[in-house]
């Protein structure tokens, strides 16, 4: 049976977004491959036909995390750039973006995980934050740049572990206390 052209593609991309949620709900073991490439209906040998290793999976789900995490965040915006990056906070902080670790920022997911992995892959994982840091920079309040790179790591650093510490509370009312309490202090902090 011949595929089209764009088929290959059409299952990199499916592979990349399940694991991409798979990691961001289970944690990097999560995303075994013999269980992302069952999801996408291929069986584990298919993967080295999309993938050197289970490494290059890994950064490519956690690229297409943090795509999908900014462009939530860029469309909560609009077009508006004035007080933008109070609307990235009301989003960040909301209970949809708690309660869904599969579809939300990978930081706030996998933080502590990626902090274990070996330093090759740190430094390929610090390069997808720092695009992430560049792409959400524009928005952040402050005149200078020096401004909002300082307002950048503040806003964000406290809302990744906001986040976290939410996830941990089993009381639905408690994380929502925790998440408006922080979303509360950011809005008037800058």
């Amino acid at each position: 049976m011949r595929y089209k052209p764009q088929h290959k593609a059409e299952v990199h991309r499916k592979i990349v977004q399940d694991a991409s949620r798979r990691v961001r709900a289970e944690g990097l073991n999560g995303a075994a491959v013999a269980a992302v490439m069952r999801d996408t209906g291929l069986t584990h040998g298919g993967f080295y036909k999309h993938f050197h290793s289970k490494d290059d999976l890994l950064l490519e789900s956690l690229r297409a995390a943090f795509s999908e995490i900014k462009d939530c965040l860029v469309r909560a915006t609009g077009k508006s750039r004035s007080a933008a990056w109070k609307t990235i906070v009301r989003t960040y902080l909301s209970p949809e973006h708690c309660d869904h670790p599969e579809r939300g920022c990978p930081l706030a997911a996998l933080a502590p995980e990626l902090a274990r992995v070996d330093q090759e892959m740190k430094g390929q994982i610090l390069a997808e934050m720092a695009s992430y840091k560049d792409q959400m920079f524009p928005f952040m309040p402050g005149r200078r740049a020096a401004d909002k790179e300082r307002a950048f790591f503040v806003i964000f650093s406290t809302m990744i572990g906001a986040v976290e510490i939410a996830r941990m509370i089993p009381d639905p009312l408690g994380r929502k206390r925790m998440l408006a309490s922080t979303k509360q202090f950011l809005l008037n902090s800058f």
